[in-house]
């Protein structure tokens, strides 16, 4: 039950004694603390100011993994980095320039000096192994310096693009863009990384062109797609709403969101994938394992959730102290 709520600093909760679920909430009272700044959350946990954090930087994780009151839980699903194009505007409504920069990121790379190993390259699709339907046999978007360079002749653009960063939309995305930067210019691509851009909610879903964050993911394809890909939605980052791709991926959508023959749904949403993949605006370059920080003293069950944060948002109910 809610006793206190502080919108971006912290809330605080103590426990309904009518709970329904049986063998769960186990704690009698609950603080949540918003500590946006990744050094302070680890402070709070190495100095036993807090029992549990989330959203622990791959660069830190050896330093944590060493503190003997703490353990790393560290789980993989539906977390993924993305750069969306916003296909309405110049010069991202030009389907050769998109491509161009799809096939000029050296995705290996960002896993290697961004997550530090801790995730798995992206295809540009918002869809995992972690959930159902995953088309396998997809085009694999990685560093191509010759595909790059055809699309890029074919787009007729010149001079910069600009690649807005900053430590909000996902940690690392500072260096994530420099690294970009660094292999676009190797095509002749340049692309004008304008670090540490803190932006609003606001900009980023009405005029950012193209910018870095990190979507959670959601563990169906449907409710992904229905969050930040189909025309109705206002969290449609990239616009990509009414190409003729656009359009046949929004009847597909409905389509496989009443078909109960799994053999059938599987083929459309390979088809949703498809699409998304060539001609929609999102370049997803990463997925990322969730990782966290949590005192010795905290207990949880053998599997923990890897379709959201926080064992899916569920430590307040699902853990308890030992």
């Amino acid at each position: 039950m809610v006793e206190k709520f502080e919108p971006g600093v912290k809330s605080t909760y103590k426990r309904n004694p009518n709970y329904f679920k049986e063998g769960r909430a186990h704690f009698d009272e609950v603080e949540i603390l918003n500590v946006i700044d990744a050094a302070a959350r680890q402070a709070a946990i190495m100095g036993g100011d807090a029992d549990f954090a989330d959203a622990i930087p791959p660069k830190t994780v050896s330093l944590l993994s060493r503190a003997p009151n703490l353990e790393i839980l560290e789980t993989t699903g539906t977390q993924h980095y993305i750069l969306p194009m916003r296909t309405t505007v110049s010069p991202f409504d030009n389907y050769d320039l998109r491509m161009a920069l799809k096939y000029s990121v050296k995705r290996q790379e960002l896993v290697d000096k961004i997550l530090l190993g801790h995730g798995v390259v992206g295809n540009d699709v918002p869809v995992s192994a972690a959930m159902p339907f995953l088309n396998t046999e997809l085009p694999v978007h990685e560093f191509n310096p010759e595909k790059a360079a055809m699309h890029y002749k074919k787009s007729g653009h010149s001079g910069p693009i600009p690649l807005n960063a900053g430590e909000a939309g996902f940690g690392g995305s500072l260096d994530a863009a420099q690294l970009m930067a660094e292999s676009a210019k190797e095509l002749e691509l340049i692309l004008k990384s304008l670090e540490n851009q803190m932006m609003g909610i606001g900009q980023m879903f009405g005029t950012l062109k193209v910018g870095a964050h990190h979507w959670g993911g959601r563990p169906t394809q449907d409710v992904m797609y229905q969050a930040a890909y189909t025309a109705e939605t206002n969290w449609n980052e990239t616009d990509w709403r009414t190409s003729d791709a656009a359009v046949r991926f929004n009847k597909l959508v409905v389509q496989a969101r009443s078909e109960t023959n799994d053999a059938k749904r599987k083929d459309l949403y390979w088809e949703c994938q498809r699409l998304i993949q060539d001609d929609g605006g999102a370049l997803i370059p990463l997925w990322a394992n969730y990782i966290h920080a949590h005192s010795k003293a905290l207990s949880h069950d053998p599997q923990v959730a890897g379709n959201w944060t926080n064992d899916g948002n569920k430590v307040s109910e699902r853990w308890w102290f030992a």
